[in-house]
């Protein structure tokens, strides 16, 4: 049967594909609409699997904050290359996930992408679709959520980077500016942990070996390298996890100090980062 404009102009306004591939698909199917959505389904699912192993590190993060402020979430949509990245239908698909995670809860990325959209189709069906539209991996690499007293986000710039931090013990405080600033900290400077208790063993061993082998490096007797070492790796936690680290903004004051002093007994009880390179 003949495949007429206003018939390819109804197919790409209900998936969103391309002119070129709804007709195609049209055509392929002989008119009937349902087999040709089937079909730029189906292509998608080819891109997929093509491109699974592509690397993806372009993309968008976002962050989000319920309005009771104890719930926060981040999601990551990653693509191939930045021109992707800013393409609408990119950016309306990142707001989607986004909005699955908030209506949804969802406990885990994969409970996520298998959560049902307002068509009966799962939010991965739509990534998937998208992949077929554009021609590009596209996947959720990240998923978290934090819920304390008080939960604080902060997004860089770049919109590659979203920071989620848990306050609690705030004792009724608004903590909103002292949580952007322990929020910008974390974008800065990365830590591994919230303190020396949350840094896994493998991690304090490898210090530990590292510490000794430069100590031994400098000639330091065999009898002094462990001691040498402990202070190397309290050194490490210092530097490395969040409660110990000094604030940036005055070095003066370590964070579990400038939380206390804007609230006594003020801590934070988790934070996740989470970035797109």
């Amino acid at each position: 049967m003949a495949i007429t404009a206003q018939d390819v102009n109804r197919l790409r306004q209900e998936t969103g594909a391309g002119m070129m591939d709804c007709k195609k698909a049209l055509t392929e199917a002989n008119g009937d609409f349902e087999a040709a959505k089937d079909i730029l389904r189906k292509a998608g699912q080819k891109i997929a699997s093509k491109r699974a192993d592509n690397v993806t590190s372009e993309g968008i993060v976002l962050t989000q904050v319920n309005a009771e402020g104890n719930n926060g979430k981040v999601v990551a949509l990653a693509c191939e290359t930045e021109p992707v990245s800013k393409v609408a239908d990119f950016k309306s698909l990142a707001q989607r996930v986004m909005d699955t995670a908030v209506s949804t809860n969802a406990a885990t990325k994969e409970e996520l992408l298998a959560a049902n959209q307002e068509d009966g189709r799962s939010l991965q069906d739509h990534i998937t679709d998208l992949m077929g539209k554009i021609g590009e991996k596209i996947d959720v690499v990240s998923y978290e959520t934090v819920n304390a007293d008080q939960v604080v986000a902060y997004t860089h710039s770049t919109g590659k980077l979203g920071v989620l931090v848990g306050l609690v013990n705030t004792n009724g405080t608004d903590a909103t500016e002292v949580g952007k600033d322990v929020a910008m900290q974390i974008a800065a400077m990365n830590p591994v942990a919230l303190d020396k208790d949350g840094v896994d063993a493998a991690t304090v061993e490898r210090e530990i070996e590292i510490g000794k082998d430069q100590a031994r490096a400098e000639g330091k007797p065999e009898a002094m390298l462990e001691k040498i070492a402990m202070g190397k790796l309290n050194k490490f936690y210092k530097e490395n996890t969040l409660l110990n680290q000094e604030f940036v903004k005055d070095s003066s004051l370590t964070i579990a100090q400038l939380l206390d002093k804007t609230s006594k007994g003020m801590t934070v009880n988790a934070f996740k980062r989470v970035a797109i390179a």
